[in-house]
Order: C-alpha cells, then structure tokens, then sequence
C-alpha cells in the first residue's frame, strides 16, 4: 500500500500559544508536520533554510520586519516553499496583497481551525485559497486587464502603512498600535505622517476620517462591483 507523503511546515507567529495551536492542529494530521518555527521574519530568514520546508504559515503582524516583506523575500530566496497567511487582518483588506507578495493561500484567525488544513492541503496541490468573495474579486480584476483595488491605498501605502492606516480606521490608537506592532510610539507617528502626505490629508482628525471609512467600504463591499 502506498503511504502519503508527509509534508513539512514552518510556522511564523509571534505568539508562542498561537504557534503551540497550530503545531497541535497540523500535527494531529498524518500527512503534515512541523519541521520548524519562528516569532518574526529575521528569525524566520535565519531557520527556513536549515528546515527545509515544504509549506510555511506566516502572520502579516511581525515585529520588525512585517509578514508581508517576508513573502516577498521567501519569493525570491524560497519560491517552491508554498506560503499561507494566517492573520488577524480582514481577507478583504489584505488577501489581494499578500497573494501579490507571493502568498498561495489566506485565512483569517477567526476562522475555524479545520479551515488552515483546508488551506494547506489546497495550496500543497498547486491551488490558490481565499474565500470564494475574494477569488471573486481578484478574478474581476483580471478579466478587466486591472488590478481590483485600483485607485486605493493599498496601491500607494507601503506594507506597514497600510497596516498603520488600517488599525486606525479600526480606532486603535497610537500607543496601541505601537504596542501590538512592537515598534516605538515615534515610529508610528512617522508612519501616519506618511500615510497623510500620500493621501494629501490636511490633519489627524481627516487621517482617522479616511482610514475609517476606507476600512468600512472595504470590508463590506460586494464582489461585484
């Protein structure tokens, strides 16, 4: 009788109990195991190679470099290892991104856990996994020669930006978004002075305006438009 080929995975979390969940989850599956993990993308850099791994699971949110520079990196450094994005970040929002940055799959962590083996095994056979509202999206996109956030800022913010933009519209404020992205209040003040030159923002008050809708039309909007 032939046996399944056991693929291996590395994981990319900065959260230890959040790494120990997935372990368990892909490791209670007779065809997956975990060959390696790390808690941000330096690390990750540094261990992926000596791991050898067939598939990877990164979170977007990393401290220091993000989750999406790391897809871009692993693209050209690691290109057969195939990539899924675990992330707490809206699909809506981000899953366009990260498919351009290299990632094959997305799911949110909201997600059922049943969902990330889903996931694995699809990209693992050669498909692409986003909810069936997000392969709508991008596949409108193609067929009309653009891509499907045009004319948003996911086309002029840098990966950080975004995020930094994003959480503001979520209302987080400064010191919070400093604390979850692990980098100095300073450093998200530059950050959201940036994001309002590219947007051409007079002040905070039309940066948070902005942010919250653009976070809004986003998330709800049809997958037909």
């Amino acid at each position: 009788m032939l046996t399944r080929e056991i693929k291996r995975v590395f994981l990319v979390d900065d959260h230890p109990l959040m790494r120990r969940g997935l372990r368990l989850l892909i490791e209670s599956e007779h065809d997956f195991c975990v060959c390696g993990e790390a808690s941000n993308a330096e690390e990750a850099i540094e261990k992926m190679p000596l791991s050898d791994p067939d598939l990877a699971i990164i979170d977007i949110s990393l401290p220091g470099t993000s989750g999406l520079d790391l897809l871009k990196y692993l693209q050209i450094s690691m290109s057969k290892v195939k990539k899924l994005v675990l992330s707490r970040h809206d699909e809506s929002l981000y899953a366009e991104r990260a498919i351009r940055a290299g990632a094959k799959g997305y799911v949110m962590k909201s997600e059922a856990p049943e969902m990330v083996i889903k996931a694995l095994r699809r990209i693992d056979a050669g498909a692409v996994y986003v909810s069936s509202v997000i392969n709508e999206r991008l596949l409108q996109g193609i067929a009309s020669g653009h891509q499907a956030f045009n004319d948003s800022p996911l086309e002029v913010l840098s990966d950080r930006e975004l995020e930094v933009f994003e959480m503001t519209g979520r209302g987080i404020g400064t010191r919070e978004i400093a604390e979850i992205l692990k980098l100095s209040v300073k450093t998200i003040e530059s950050y959201r002075a940036r994001v309002k030159s590219k947007l051409n923002l007079a002040n905070a008050s039309e940066l948070m305006q902005h942010a919250v809708q653009w976070v809004e039309s986003e998330r709800y909007v049809s997958p037909l438009i």
